[in-house]
């Protein structure tokens, strides 16, 4: 099935938010049967591709949308919103292809750059795989003017279907050096230990890419840049919009089913509902706050990064609000398969494990007490 959009008297974000509400719309439609089977969305991807998100997140210059720019931020947050409503794991593998390409275009060379727009035009997904295993990683060792890999990367969402790659890998000198690698589809992927309680249509497996030669050509700035701040920390925002676009999922499936099954009108029911629409609203506000800092030039890195990590905390609190509120007013039925609120709590509880949740609270708590000023100041 296939939706238009109409592209004639749109301006260019009212353009990108019907394509984002209509991959969503497909999406949702395909979730139950990918979750069921643990198959990657690839047609949600062509639907991002055909419909132009896919290339939005380049500049205007390179043929995109410029949807990374700092002035874009609350479309961004909306259209990663509306994929994460439709299908979690689309929102998941979609934040890693923007983040990706802003880590390309803020980082890597003329050349470089001008090639993987080309490569993102034509409809490749990028992803960022920086997670590895206890092991070492990824490494890199010098052969003449080029470099041969070894080691893998973990959890490596779209594993097999991601063709571009963003990875770090560490050089000899022991600095982590970014590039995008080029992979066919299927290519040294190994899925096997994805058995995971949700985002199962993710495909996070692992991916080997011992024995691969790469050039200067694959490089990506200059070593370590992949840990400037506040973009590293910063950027933690986006996959907040995708959780809170779960969120909304569950909360309005919870909203559809007291009203289909007449019980809108119980006191509890009603209760539970207000609590859990305070904590979506209280989400997407905070969400937005937190993309508006953090692209603001104009906020300190520091203030920047606790702000983004209070976020990510409320956020969780929100979700774990929500999916509690529904999961007390649904009742028995929700836990079975076929319900629709069964699939997107699954979901919607592995995506919200995201890393280091108790250092960022921490990070977060040691900016404010270092502020002496009153709290009405501390995000100004």
């Amino acid at each position: 099935m296939n939706v238009v959009v109409p592209q004639h008297g749109m301006h260019g974000s009212e353009r990108l938010k019907s394509a984002a509400r209509a991959v969503s719309s497909l999406a949702a439609s395909r979730a139950d049967r990918l979750d069921r089977e643990g198959e990657f969305p690839a047609e949600d991807v062509a639907d991002c591709h055909r419909l132009g998100l896919l290339a939005a997140p380049l500049p205007h210059g390179l043929g995109g949308s410029s949807l990374n720019e700092a002035g874009m931020a609350p479309l961004l947050l909306d259209v990663l919103a509306l994929l994460g409503r439709g299908s979690l794991a689309l929102g998941r593998l979609y934040e890693g292809h923007v983040n990706a390409l802003s880590l390309v275009s803020r980082y890597a060379s003329t050349p470089v750059r001008e090639r993987l727009a080309g490569d993102a035009m034509d409809g490749h997904l990028f992803g960022v795989w920086n997670t590895q295993s206890a092991e070492g990683g990824l490494v890199l060792s010098e052969e003449g003017v080029r470099y041969r890999l070894s080691g893998s990367k973990s959890f490596a969402s779209g594993a097999g279907f991601v063709t571009r790659p963003l990875v770090t890998a560490r050089r000899p000198d022991g600095r982590q050096q970014m590039l995008v690698v080029d992979l066919g589809q299927g290519e040294r992927a190994d899925l096997s230990s994805w058995r995971a309680q949700g985002m199962r249509a993710s495909v996070s497996g692992t991916v080997d890419f011992s024995e691969l030669c790469v050039g200067p050509e694959a490089f990506i700035g200059d070593p370590d840049d992949y840990f400037r701040e506040p973009d590293f920390s910063g950027g933690a925002w986006r996959f907040c919009a995708v959780q809170l676009g779960g969120i909304e999922a569950v909360f309005d499936t919870l909203r559809q089913h007291l009203r289909e099954t007449r019980r809108d009108g119980d006191a509890h029911q009603r209760g539970r509902v207000g609590q859990a629409a305070i904590a979506v609203e209280t989400a997407r506000l905070v969400v937005a706050r937190a993309a508006s800092i953090a692209n603001d030039p104009n906020v300190h890195t520091d203030q920047a990064i606790a702000y983004v990590n209070l976020a990510r905390s409320s956020v969780e609190r929100a979700g774990l609000d929500v999916l509690e509120h529904a999961q007390r007013s649904i009742g028995l039925a929700g836990f079975l398969q076929g319900h629709p609120i069964e699939r997107l709590s699954r979901d919607l509880m592995v995506y919200l494990r995201q890393p280091g949740p108790d250092r960022a609270l921490d990070m977060a708590a040691g900016y404010v007490l270092a502020r002496s000023g009153p709290a009405d100041s501390l995000w100004h």
